[in-house]
């Protein structure tokens, strides 16, 4: 509504949910003229949104009514009922995002699936909206039609998605529709030239190519029509192309399955079972130890405890020592990333504000386009109009050329993060390695079998699944289309278009030979002061998402590797020098009860001892699939 033309209450903000509001917003629209309306040749965008609400308001007035966030659910013999806001544009438009949770049998519940609007939408907030789900995104299955092959639209998104530094984890699948091809020959040539394009965007492209829609009639035999059974009976008996489809379909659920699950899996749990086996084995030498102190006498005992005692205090430095420097290099890692982010949003020395306000001082628009409605008087109407194809200028250039550099650049500070941290890794596992060999040592000395040194090198986990386990998300690009809702109509309408129509009338007097030349005119002061109040917006907008990035983001994820590294540094000193007092004090106990405990132990012992051989059956299985 920002600029809209009809409303006359500029005083307060406008609220759907006021029956007065709706009321006008309603008498608006009947009242609004085609060029309102109308858009070449076809109903305007933002007409149908405007119409839909108040279509669609009266049924989900309930729900907001109480706040702007709800989250309706469905479930059991109610679950069809998503349906409703699928299927209508009156209900469509006032859903944010749909989420239905299906049991499979051939799909882990905790994989997320997600159907994208198409590249090719009109409104650039789909994008947007795409770019957010993309960045969380593991795996990306890309669909493109054989009847149309790709098209300019599918190659400029896929640039984009290059922009995001996403192309690494791509996978083509080209739907065969069968009626489009005379014969398997044809589909194949098709299948090259797809190939042959797509090489251009991403190196050797990895393509699968099956008729989706023949493997859903399948599965839905016994519920189709009489039409689409004639059509599956048709298409199996081309056995050419059916044969190959399904070549194809096995070959991609092969794929598809070894990427959510194996590589999946062994990614999750790698580190998990490098500190399970570290734990374990810390375990099985502690029993082994206290076994040993059974045995001996209490001088003998007494020594060990001593012993073992030294290279605990030793450990709590060493430990100390890796909490203060971890600091140190969070600290140090904030005040680069702080400088980074700085530079990058930046007027002068970052291209993100530069590019986006040099595309507003530069965007130019077709004012003989508007003549015949100024000519009748509807100076309101082009200016709101003029101001809608600005901004779907302005948010598809955002959408398409912004968004992509800022996820790239936050991408690159992520693994700035990690690499930093990583660096701290080195000396502190020398150390680590170091202080277990002279543990050994003093334990060798003894008779006491030593401690199995872990020699693999240790990582950070995955920063994806850090950050979801943490809830650390990355701020939403679609906040870069919200921009508009700051600019402040009232001044643009009153201070601007009142004044422009003054200036009119004064062009008007002063020469009868300008003709439209002052409705013209009036509408370039009019597009002008539009960019400006819009170039103040998205500065105001820049700065805000520059610090989200900065505190809520990229700070946070810092400090959450940072105690994971801590944790997994740590984890090797906690249990190979355990205290054992209880076990000194245990010498002078009777014979009998000794040998309980003996026997206890040595029955816990050989339980690790299968554990330890399950953990390292299974870290060879993991390591075998990255």
């Amino acid at each position: 509504l920002v600029l809209f033309p009809m409303l006359n209450r500029r005083s307060a903000a406008f609220d759907i949910r006021m029956d007065a509001d709706r009321t006008e917003l309603q008498q608006s629209l009947a009242d609004a003229d085609s060029d309102l309306l109308i858009t070449n040749d076809s109903r305007s965008m933002n007409s149908v949104l405007l119409a839909s609400y108040l279509s669609g308001y009266e049924k989900v007035k309930e729900t907001v009514a109480v706040s702007e966030n709800r989250q309706l659910q469905y479930e059991g013999k109610d679950f069809p009922r998503h349906q409703e806001f699928s299927g209508n544009d009156a209900l469509a438009v006032w859903l944010k995002d749909m989420q239905l949770e299906i049991v499979s049998r051939d799909i882990d519940g905790n994989i997320e699936i997600a159907d994208c609007q198409g590249s090719d939408s009109p409104n650039p907030l789909h994008l947007a909206m795409i770019q957010d789900y993309l960045i969380r995104t593991d795996m990306i299955v890309y669909v493109i039609s054989s009847r149309m092959g790709l098209r300019q639209a599918d190659i400029r998104f896929l640039s984009v998605i290059r922009k995001m530094g996403l192309m690494d984890n791509i996978v083509f699948v080209l739907n065969a529709d069968f009626n489009e091809h005379e014969s398997l020959g044809d589909l194949k040539a098709v299948i090259e030239k797809v190939k042959a394009e797509l090489s251009l965007i991403k190196a050797e492209p990895e393509i699968y190519t099956f008729s989706a829609l023949l493997n859903l009639f399948r599965s839905r035999k016994e519920h189709l029509s009489a039409k689409d059974r004639h059509r599956l009976s048709q298409w199996e008996q081309e056995t050419e192309f059916s044969a190959f489809s399904d070549r194809e379909s096995a070959r991609f659920q092969s794929y598809f399955k070894d990427k959510i699950t194996k590589e999946r899996y062994a990614l999750v749990f790698k580190n998990h079972i490098g500190r399970l086996l570290a734990v374990s084995s810390g375990m099985n030498h502690r029993i082994g130890v206290n076994t040993d102190m059974l045995y001996r006498d209490a001088d003998s005992a007494a020594e060990i405890v001593r012993k073992i005692k030294l290279h605990q205090q030793n450990m709590s430095r060493i430990k100390a020592m890796m909490q203060s420097t971890l600091e140190g290099a969070v600290k140090k890692i904030r005040q680069e990333l702080r400088t980074d982010i700085d530079r990058f949003f930046d007027m002068q020395r970052g291209n993100i504000q530069a590019n986006t306000l040099a595309f507003i001082r530069n965007y130019n628009v077709s004012c003989s386009a508007y003549e015949n409605s100024l000519s009748a008087g509807n100076f309101t109407t082009v200016l709101y109009s003029v101001f809608q194809e600005f901004r779907q200028a302005v948010d598809c250039f955002i959408a398409e050329n912004i968004n992509p550099e800022i996820i790239r650049f936050v991408r690159e500070e992520e693994k700035k993060i990690v690499a930093a941290l990583q660096s701290v890794i080195a000396p502190y596992e020398m150390t680590a390695q170091a202080a277990l060999g002279e543990y050994n040592k003093a334990m060798e000395s003894f008779g006491i079998p030593p401690m199995p040194e872990n020699r693999g090198s240790i990582e950070l986990p995955d920063t994806e699944v850090i950050k979801r386990s943490k809830d650390l998300s990355f701020p939403p690009m679609t906040s870069s289309m919200r921009y508009s809702a700051k600019i402040k109509t009232e001044a643009v309408m009153r201070f601007g278009l009142y004044s422009f129509m003054r200036f009119l009338k004064k062009m008007l007097k002063s020469s009868s030979l300008n003709g439209k030349g002052g409705e013209v005119s009036a509408l370039k002061k009019g597009l002008s002061r539009i960019k400006s109040e819009t170039q103040s917006a998205l500065l105001f907008h820049f700065k805000d998402y520059r610090e989200n990035i900065k505190f809520q983001y990229l700070f946070r994820l810092a400090d959450a590797l940072s105690e994971v590294l801590y944790d997994i540094l740590t984890d090797r000193f906690q249990l190979y020098a355990a205290d054992l007092s209880d076990a000194a004090a245990r010498i002078g106990e009777k014979q009998g009860d000794k040998a309980e405990i003996v026997r206890v132990l040595k029955k816990t012992e050989s339980l690790f001892g299968e554990i330890i051989g399950s953990i390292n059956v299974l870290k060879q299985k993991v390591e075998s699939e990255i």
